[in-house]
Formats: structure tokens, sequence, C-alpha cells
């Protein structure tokens, strides 16, 4: 593994995919619960189903993408084409989720939502899992590869605010509420394809044309046999999980945050115009993302000063007690909200860049460890637990919804929710996403990884031949 320059063009042309993996991250959580049960009269059980089987689906599929993605690298030297599907396909999906026609039966919506974010998801895991997976390989660094994600999660960051900002007024452009969603899915979409059709060309713009195959890269062919069915790539994926001990620990705190971030955003909307009588999310959503921004280069300063690991516990402590904070708003429902929703935003920018400039680390000391050729298996069972994390935090609100007696309604049509109701919604925006947190802390303490032991790898390991000098 011989040092490996990071470019500024590299940096750039990675970073823009965030534009659309931020997008897509966030419109589902933040918009598609409420869509069901606000416009579509959807019951919350029914909609928390059809976010557990979709991203049921997406634990099976992940895996599998990502041991084809590593077979594609070893064959071609690129991971592009599988970039290249799930952008051209994903806008197509994604419209096809937001387009149900008024008046269907509750059932039949959604189905029909279902069905549309399982293509969805699956378009957006083709490009994903690749993408995920490229870090480890576009520099070898530990601090080069902080710089690498430190600016996709700046751009990721923005992402969030615009798609969450911008979504609520694109649905009030439409007629009714059916169209706005249409409108908004339609926009989405047509972002979602160029920033990933600029990403899908990183390879190329970092490595020239072709990768040349490290030594022993015909183990992925074993891996990645294209007789090899769903089931067998999703049992080596998660035996890839049981081989690396930082790997492990790396992912299931990654889950379990992910979970309780899932639940937060997907409790955005419900925040603001059940509990605060707002009018839209966008002020609730600019407390958390602006101070995200400002404060994701300072985690790199300090992940550089103190080590990766000790700043994501310290960003996860913050978050969790700034959280915590907010269960007054059962007492004190206000405006104070503002300030410990960016004390979480501020953790929130440490929670995104920290873990996905550790994974590669894993990848790395994996290679050393146990043989090259697992990125793409790695990143499948990591987007996997990601996006599985982020949908069943929807799921657990619309559990905490249905006992709590909240009432789904059609587009058009207000009710008073009781107050049992709202009670649940802050709780679930408060203190389970706190305990959730507090809980990520025990297997991070197992994660072993320090800068001297990814320098070594750097440093000790010669380079594959055919390599740059």
């Amino acid at each position: 593994m011989g040092a490996t320059a990071l470019r500024r063009n590299t940096i750039v042309r990675y970073a823009v995919g965030s534009v659309g993996t931020g997008g897509f991250g966030t419109l589902p959580g933040l918009v598609l619960l409420i869509y069901m049960t606000n416009t579509l009269g959807v019951s919350p059980a029914f909609a928390g189903a059809a976010f557990t089987v979709s991203k049921i689906w997406d634990v099976i599929i992940d895996p599998w993408i990502g041991a084809r993605s590593d077979r594609s690298l070893a064959r071609t030297g690129a991971r592009r084409r599988f970039m290249v599907i799930g952008a051209v396909t994903l806008p197509i999906f994604f419209v096809f989720t937001f387009a149900v026609p008024p008046g269907l039966p509750e059932a039949v919506s959604a189905a029909w939502v279902l069905l549309g974010f399982l293509l969805a998801a699956t378009a957006f895991s083709l490009f994903q899992v690749p993408y995920i997976a490229l870090p480890a390989e576009l520099v070898d660094s530990y601090d080069d590869r902080t710089r690498l994600l430190s600016a996709r999660v700046i751009v990721l960051t923005l992402a969030i605010l615009a798609f969450g900002g911008g979504a609520p007024e694109l649905v009030a452009l439409g007629a009714n509420e059916y169209q706005g969603y249409l409108i908004m899915a339609a926009a989405a979409g047509a972002i979602f394809l160029v920033a990933f059709l600029i990403t899908s060309t990183v390879e190329r713009s970092a490595r020239g044309t072709h990768v040349p195959r490290a030594p022993g890269s015909d183990r992925i062919e074993g891996l990645a046999d294209p007789k090899a069915g769903v089931l067998m790539h999703f049992r080596r994926g998660w035996s890839a999980v049981r081989d690396s001990q930082p790997y492990r620990a790396l992912l299931f705190t990654f889950v379990v945050q992910a979970l309780a971030i899932g639940l937060m955003l997907a409790g955005v909307a419900y925040v603001a115009f059940d509990v605060l009588q707002l009018e839209g999310t966008i002020l609730l959503f600019l407390s958390l993302i602006a101070p995200a921004i400002l404060v994701t280069p300072l985690w790199s300063v300090i992940s550089r000063r103190i080590g990766k690991e000790r700043a994501f516990r310290l960003a996860t402590v913050v978050f969790a007690l700034a959280a915590l904070s907010m269960t007054l708003l059962i007492w004190f429902p206000g405006p104070w909200i503002f300030a410990p929703v960016a004390l979480a935003g501020a953790a929130y920018a440490g929670l995104q860049s920290l873990p996905l400039a550790m994974l590669p680390d894993t990848v790395a000391y994996d290679a050393q460890t146990n043989g090259p050729g697992r990125a793409g298996t790695f990143s499948g069972v990591w987007t996997a637990g990601e996006t599985a994390g982020l949908a069943f935090g929807g799921t657990i609100l619309s559990i905490v919804l249905a006992v709590t007696g909240f009432i789904p309604t059609v587009a058009e049509q207000t009710v008073t929710q009781p107050e049992s109701a709202i009670v649940g919604i802050i709780l679930a925006f408060s203190v389970i996403p706190a305990v959730l947190m507090l809980l990520s802390l025990i297997s991070l303490a197992r994660y072993p990884l320090r800068k001297s032991d990814i320098d070594a790898l750097v440093r000790d390991t010669p380079p594959p031949p055919g390599a740059p000098a």
C-alpha cells in the first residue's frame, strides 16, 4: 500500500456525490412517513410496516452489491458501472414512490409507496455501496482520509439543509399536496442524476482509466462468484464482519447511532407542526444544519489532535446531552429548543465525518491481516446497516405514534392531536435518541485502531505491482 496523494480534483468529485446521498438520505426519513400518514391517510402501523419491509430488503441486497462491486474492481479496475446504473434508475423510482393517485384505499396506497421505495432504495444502494468503498482505494493516509471525508460531510450537510428546507417549499408549489410531492420528487431526482454521474468519474480522475490488480485479488473471484446467489453473498458479507473486530465495533456503533438520527429526522416535521405549531420545518433544519456546516472542519482538527476515535466519542456524548435536554419540551414548548438543536447539529457533523473517515482504516487493516479485496463487501454491509438504522428510526417513531394515539389525516385535513401523542413525539425526539447514543459508546469502546496502527500499514506495506511511484 504505497502512499497515494490526495488531489483536489479527487476531493471535489468525490464530495459532489454527497449532494445526492444527502438528499436521498434525508427525504425519505423526513417526508415519507408524514406523506403516508398526513396526505395518503395511511395509519402509522401500516406506514411503519412499509419502512420495515423496505429496510429488510436493504440488509439483504447491500452485501450482494458490495461483493459484485469487488468483483467488478478486480476484473475492470473500477466500480463505475454500478454507480452509473444507480444514478440513472434512482430518479425514476423516486418519482414513482410519490406518484400515488388520490383516493386509493389505505392498503393500496401503502403498497404503492412500499414498491416504489424498494426499487428506489435498491437503485440508491447500487451507487452508495461502491461510493463508500472508494476512500480506502483513493488515498492511504490516516489524516488524508479525514480530509477527504470531511469535505464530503460538508457537502452532505449542505445537501441535508437544502433538501430538508427546500422540500416543503417545493411541495407547496403544487395545486394540492399530491401534486406538490410529485414536483418535489422530480426535482430531487434530477439532482440525484447529475451529482451521481459526476462522482462516478472519480476513479478515472484519481487513478487513471485502469486500477492495477492488487496481489491476491484473485480471492475476489471466489468472494463474488457470478454463480453465487444473494443469500451466499449475504453470508459472506456478514462473515467479513465476524473476521474484523475493528470493523465490527465501528459498524455496530454507527448503526445504533443511525437509528437515533433516523428517529430524530423522522420526528422533525411532527415536532414542528404538532408541538411547536410552526408552519414549516425550515427553522428547525437551519438550527440543526448551519452549526454542522461551520463545525465540520473543527472535528477534523480535533481528530488530528486526539485521534478519530476519541473525537467520535466526544461528538456522541455532546449529541446525547443535547437530545436529552429537549425532553423539557413536554412542559415548556417554545423557541428555546433551537439552542439544543444547534448543539446537536454541531455534534452531528462529527458523527458523520469521523466514522466515515475511520471506515477506510478498518478496510486497510483487514487487507493487511486477512488479505485484500473486501472493500466493497465491507461497504455493502455498512450501507445495509446505515440505511436500516435510519429507516428503523422511522419504524420506532411509527410505533410510538400508534401507541400514543396519533390521529392520521388525509391532504387538507386538520385535527388536534391528543396530549398523549404530543408527549410521544417529544420522547421520540429526545429521550430515546439520547439513550441510543449512550448505548453506542459500549461498542465504540472496543474499537482498537489508532493513528500509529494505520501509519505503520502505509509505511511497511510495499505498493502493488504497476502502481505509480
